[in-house]
């Protein structure tokens, strides 16, 4: 059985792997990510293999390659984009430098649809990439995405001073729900529009996965058709691994 990760910029994600995907988990960083590895993985029965996607940072990959080595004496085998794996075909100009959570979750992609899609990650950072109909990844953009629009509304002015979870509304009569509305709507509208522009260069609708931990307060609020798929990335992370066995 394999261990699945996805280091992403302020969470860990994982999942076991024996044939099908296990239930995955997530567990935010917080200030001790060797007490964060503990938490997730002491209980666990040593894996085959420990395949990860990472855009952490090497301090704390360093950090998990050391837990790994001292627990069950194995290294990770970080993911390192290629210009072509599992289907699909890199257009980047710089392969290895795309984000390894991008490119695992475009991989996925490609192997639930072997079709023209469009993948949307809702995380820290929000990312819209596009695969055209021969599995070619055409290019994609990187947004903020809602945590860090909220840290810049608050830190960069004087009379607004909080803001709310939820989607609020276009009409908000307080100004909580307002940041909170323009925020979920603004953000809504941009993928909206992302979404048409790479439908209009694909010349057909693609499909639309969507997935990433702030996802869900985005889905009422789009107006494309979506397939929301929480564990796109490990899924991804999945067939790079089967396909390197």
């Amino acid at each position: 059985m394999n261990l699945l990760l996805d280091l992403g910029n302020s969470r860990l994600k994982w999942a076991m792997r024996d044939g099908a995907l296990q239930d995955g988990r997530a567990l935010s960083y917080g200030e001790d990510f060797p007490a964060v590895l503990d938490h997730a993985f002491a209980a666990l029965a040593k894996p085959a293999r420990v395949v990860v996607a990472s855009v952490a940072g090497t301090e704390r990959n360093d950090a998990l390659a050391g837990w790994l080595k001292a627990h069950w004496g194995l290294a990770p085998e970080f993911i390192v984009p290629r210009s072509r794996q599992c289907g699909v075909t890199s257009s980047y100009d710089e392969p290895a430098r795309l984000g390894a959570d991008r490119w695992a979750a475009l991989i996925a992609a490609w192997a639930r649809t072997a079709s023209a899609a469009c993948v949307v990650d809702a995380g820290t950072a929000v990312t819209v990439d596009v695969l055209d109909a021969t599995g070619v990844f055409r290019g994609g953009v990187i947004l903020p995405g809602l945590s860090l629009q909220r840290a810049a509304l608050l830190r960069g002015t004087r009379e607004i001073s909080a803001a709310g979870e939820g989607g609020g509304s276009c009409l908000a009569l307080n100004t909580a729900d307002a940041v909170s509305g323009g925020m979920h709507y603004g953000l809504a509208g941009a993928i909206d529009r992302i979404l048409d522009e790479q439908a209009a260069v694909l010349g057909v609708a693609p499909r639309v996965l969507l997935t990433g931990g702030d996802s869900e307060p985005l889905l009422p609020l789009l107006r494309h058709r979506v397939e929301h798929i929480p564990q796109l990335v490990l899924e991804g992370v999945g067939c790079i691994a089967e396909e390197s066995a």
